[in-house]
């Protein structure tokens, strides 16, 4: 919940400033998939009964919030950034649905079910843990931690060790392996955070970035049609003046 806190906190600045301005939905989408794949894990329809009943409760007031910093951040976005969430979040939606209907019609036991959903959400909990090397690159690119808030990344490691805590407690690998990626990659974080804290944020930089990205598409879509129109002579005569 305290993470969960953190990112309310990093949308109130989104919905203040109305625009997303470096903040990536990657994180959130990723996330999204991974609530939805373990609260799925944690119903007696995967695990023998409520065996991991935490996993439900957790997990299932992550997807809501989650849908809402998606929802937030699309509301707040380009005309080109809106397609960019889209196309991210529904082919998680189909993904999720198709494990589903997978997990439940084609087999018939509890375990074959935790290997097939476990498997999946392992994949999805080490995509998540990753997801924030986008940030990652941006802060080491730019020496600013300004979109890589130090408690977003101190409650994510905090998380991921209980959770590997937990995992390794109740004897469940498929819980306790994504958090073993998990935790060094929260470290990463940490320690980037210590290095470049203390330098300057720039919040125009974000800003620059776009709008060099946007001037070299321009550009480039410009050569591109001049490439296509036929050569044209000009001829031009010198004309010399005096001063």
């Amino acid at each position: 919940m305290s993470l969960n806190k953190i990112y309310r906190l990093t949308f109130s600045r989104v919905i203040k400033k109305k625009k997303t301005g470096g903040f990536s939905c990657v994180p959130y989408v990723l996330a999204l998939f991974n609530c939805c794949l373990y609260t799925w894990y944690g119903l007696p329809v995967v695990s023998y009964r409520w065996e991991n009943f935490p996993l439900v409760t957790i997990n299932g007031i992550g997807i809501l919030l989650e849908i809402s910093f998606i929802l937030i951040h699309f509301w707040f976005s380009s005309a080109k950034g809106k397609k960019e969430v889209a196309k991210m979040v529904v082919p998680i939606i189909l993904i999720c649905l198709a494990i589903g209907i997978i997990s439940a019609f084609v087999f018939h036991d509890h375990r074959r079910r935790k290997v097939f959903v476990g498997s999946v959400g392992l994949v999805a909990s080490v995509a998540m843990y990753a997801s924030p090397l986008v940030v990652v690159r941006q802060v080491i690119k730019t020496k600013s931690v300004e979109f890589m808030p130090f408690y977003l990344s101190f409650f994510s490691f905090l998380a991921s060790g209980l959770w590997m805590a937990y995992g390794l407690l109740s004897h469940d690998l498929f819980l306790a392996s994504p958090n073993l990626v998990g935790t060094p990659l929260c470290i990463l974080q940490l320690i980037l955070y210590c290095k470049y804290r203390k330098n300057p944020i720039n919040e125009l930089a974000p800003q620059k970035w776009l709008d060099l990205e946007f001037n070299n598409e321009k550009l480039n879509q410009e050569f591109q049609l001049d490439e296509k129109k036929e050569p044209v002579l000009v001829v031009t005569e010198n004309i010399n003046t005096k001063i």
